[in-house]
């Protein structure tokens, strides 16, 4: 079985709209294994009933931005190895910077293609 069969994805957006443009574009690089929640909080709890390999996180959400989910996964044991994808239309030097420091593992600024996104993800999870 290839990477790419075997790679659970947590994709979590505030716009459903968002969240089945990444899932659109996961499916057109063959990623299948998707489950998405619309909040930061909704992630935590889908991850503590069904691990997954990366999450993909928009930056902007209300209450709990991405940096503040990602951080919150850095502090779990259980979620801290987890790989961390950071989509933004505001790549601003200082939240990527933030978004280092904790942990994250790879950004993708807003509009990207789902060749863009597949070699964003094979940064962080290796060749599918």
């Amino acid at each position: 079985m290839s990477l790419r069969e075997q790679l659970r994805i947590l994709v979590v957006d505030d716009m459903s709209t968002s969240r089945g443009l990444i899932t659109q574009a996961l499916d057109a690089i063959g990623i299948r294994n998707v489950a998405s929640a619309a909040d930061g909080p909704g992630a935590l709890a889908t991850l503590a009933h069904s691990p997954a390999h990366l999450v993909i996180s928009d930056y902007n959400m209300p209450g709990m931005d991405g940096l503040h989910l990602l951080h919150a996964l850095r502090q779990s044991p259980r979620t801290a190895r987890i790989g961390f994808l950071l989509i933004t239309g505001r790549a601003e030097a200082q939240i990527i910077d933030q978004g280092r420091r904790l942990g994250m593992n790879n950004y993708l600024r807003k509009p990207f293609t789902p060749q863009e996104l597949k070699t964003a993800i094979e940064a962080v999870v290796g060749r599918l």
